[in-house]
């Protein structure tokens, strides 16, 4: 694994979990795995199923919706956090725009994390929650 605090610093930056200690983001990492992907592959696609959460190491990634490209992202971001939550289709397709290194979380790995640590659910539907209201007041406003 690349510099352990990197690490731990990715994943303190998801909003999904902003309100986990150091030692849930550690078990957190334990579950996840560090992958190098080729630049051109596609990582997820749009309208699929997910099964794994992704945050970005090193390297870019395009963000494509309906044929169209809609964002790129790089180092510290991440993207499927819903993919952990629920069985729902991919909004989007995210193709690998360089090489990558990528924490990759699985829906199973998650799901054992918060089995072997209830107390951290409840630090998740925080975070949702902050999430969801976040998006009622944006909605609202436009």
């Amino acid at each position: 694994m690349r510099g352990k605090d990197r690490y731990l610093e990715v994943l303190a930056g998801v909003p999904l979990f902003s309100a986990c200690s150091k030692k849930d983001l550690q078990t957190i990492a334990k579950a996840s795995d560090e992958v190098h992907i080729e630049k051109g592959k596609t990582l997820v696609d749009q309208g699929r199923t997910g099964h794994e959460f992704f945050a970005i190491i090193d390297g870019k990634a395009n963000v494509v919706r309906d044929g169209k490209k809609v964002a790129t992202l790089g180092p510290g971001d991440y993207f499927g956090e819903m993919a952990l939550l629920d069985r729902e289709p991919r909004s989007a397709t995210v193709v690998a725009a360089t090489d990558m290194d990528l924490i990759v979380l699985g829906q199973r790995e998650f799901a054992g994390v918060i089995d072997a640590v209830p107390a951290m659910a409840h630090k998740l539907l925080s975070a949702m929650a902050r999430r969801l209201r976040a998006a009622d007041t944006r909605a609202l406003s436009h």
